[in-house]
């Protein structure tokens, strides 16, 4: 259902992990391992939600390191969100006839 908003099949599963694991903190060859995506798609989606403040970067030695901001205005409503979409994505399918 989120891909009706979020078209980005990337962005969507880092939005998802962060959205429900709000503690979680990760670099790229992590995440890239954890959602099986190349590392190079994590980076530039990454950069895009660091730069509208979905997530925190921050710098450990030479590796960049990302968490979800906390203090992001819409984080409660987009987590609930996530949770509504990924019941729904459980639920059977209706058929008609």
């Amino acid at each position: 259902m989120l891909d009706i908003f979020i078209t980005s099949r990337v962005r969507r599963k880092i939005m998802v992990v962060f959205a429900k694991y709000p503690d979680y903190k990760t670099n790229v060859r992590g995440l890239s391992k954890l959602l099986n995506e190349d590392p190079g798609n994590i980076q530039r989606e990454l950069n895009h939600l660091a730069e509208g403040k979905f997530l925190v970067v921050t710098k450990v030695g030479n590796n960049k390191m990302y968490r979800t901001n906390k203090d992001f205005p819409i984080l409660k409503e987009l987590q609930s969100i996530v949770l509504k979409s990924q019941q729904n994505n459980n639920k059977p399918k209706k058929t008609i006839g």
